[in-house]
């Protein structure tokens, strides 16, 4: 979803090729010949939906760094190679189609003219499925992503091996939560919006709260994105009034780095609250589904009301500085913002108690085999 770690440098970093040229890529650098191709929302790259000719017709994504990100190749490597290892483990996550050259990316001109931009370019497999974010997504479905959530970070944290790993100390990048304290430099971007007041709320909040607890967090690798467009699945059941999902995939990873297992669980919580019709109990499902595999401290259970908190802050602020950037893009840039502002409210006027103590006796009611309360409208 992001893009380096100062939100500024981002200005004219997003490729823009057209179909025809993104064709023209394919061939030359993997040497696929395209028979159809459609482009993909995309935050700050550029996405293409790929079939190429041939037996099988295999489908892919073209996948086009901006020129910030693109200025580290390592990095772009650390993250294909986790997704290579989630795939090898079990876990739906695509892979690379190798270039012509046997490397799984390439660094390439936006066009011929002298000092254009360059670009990192990947062909990953493509994975079938329906975003969360096109269904209803009912408690079966949020306790599973939650158990994703937790296996995810714990199998890279304890099994992941590359020398370009390191490069996931990512120290001031933007989207990592525990930065929520530089969105003071970008709220500006809200203008004098009548919800800023409670984002700067959060903000101070988190300062005064949060970062004082981070060294007492257990440390882990993190995904950093998991949201209801980055998650796919598919239903293994044929009933309508009562379908049984299953995760189908998992995109992505240009959010990933060094943090803590709470961040994560915080971070799903947030975004699957974000299309939920019962928002305030959508934590309990998700925090039973990730504390099946990976139970909270006392210490990090404390902080999650204000996590939750600061990633609704982080994504609202930020998708309104990059909109001013991208006015083109703003209706996609700002898909969270249209429930996200009502949700962070409501979570406020609720308050910090109330919130969590329904998240946690949704999440203990699964420990304890007595009936867990529905999400209302599944």
């Amino acid at each position: 979803m992001s893009s380096g770690n100062d939100c500024q440098a981002q200005t004219l970093t997003k490729p823009a090729l057209g179909e025809r040229e993104a064709a023209e890529l394919v061939d030359r650098v993997f040497g696929l010949k395209v028979s159809w191709i459609g482009s993909l929302p995309s935050y700050d790259d550029q996405n293409f939906h790929v079939r190429v000719s041939g037996a099988g017709a295999e489908e892919y994504v073209l996948k086009i760094t901006n020129s910030e990100d693109s200025q580290e190749p390592d990095l772009i490597e650390a993250q294909t190679r986790a997704m290579m290892f989630l795939s090898a483990e079990g876990f739906p996550s695509a892979t690379p189609y190798l270039t012509k050259d046997g490397n799984i990316m390439s660094l390439e001109s936006g066009d011929t003219r002298p000092g254009s931009k360059k670009y990192v370019v990947r062909l990953l497999t493509y994975l079938p499925g329906t975003p969360v974010a096109k269904i209803t997504a009912n408690a079966q479905l949020l306790y599973e992503i939650g158990r994703l959530a937790a296996s995810v970070d714990k199998v890279l944290s304890e099994k992941f091996q590359h020398p370009t790993v390191k490069n996931l100390h990512r120290g001031q990048f933007i989207w990592n939560l525990a930065n929520v304290p530089l969105l003071d430099q970008y709220i500006y971007a809200l203008g004098q919006n009548k919800y800023r007041a409670v984002v700067e709320q959060v903000i101070e909040q988190f300062k005064d709260k949060v970062i004082p607890k981070l060294s007492s967090f257990r440390a882990c690798i993190n995904h950093g994105d998991l949201n209801d467009h980055n998650i796919l699945v598919d239903s293994s059941s044929a009933s309508l009034e009562n379908p049984q999902y299953r995760v189908s995939g998992i995109l992505d990873f240009s959010d990933m780095s060094y943090g803590y297992y709470v961040f994560e669980v915080a971070i799903t919580i947030m975004y699957m609250m974000i299309e939920s019709p019962d928002p305030l109990s959508v934590g309990g499902h998700v925090l039973a589904g990730f504390e099946s595999v990976l139970p909270l401290t006392a210490e990090e259970r404390g902080a999650l009301f204000l996590l939750v908190s600061g990633r609704f802050a982080q994504s609202l602020v930020i998708a309104a500085h990059t909109a001013l950037l991208y006015p083109e893009n703003r209706e996609y840039l700002t898909i969270t913002a249209r429930t996200g502002w009502k949700h962070l409210m409501t979570m406020f006027e609720v308050g910090q108690e109330a919130v969590e103590k329904a998240w946690f006796e949704t999440a203990q009611a699964y420990t304890q085999h007595t009936p867990v309360p529905s999400v209302r409208g599944c």
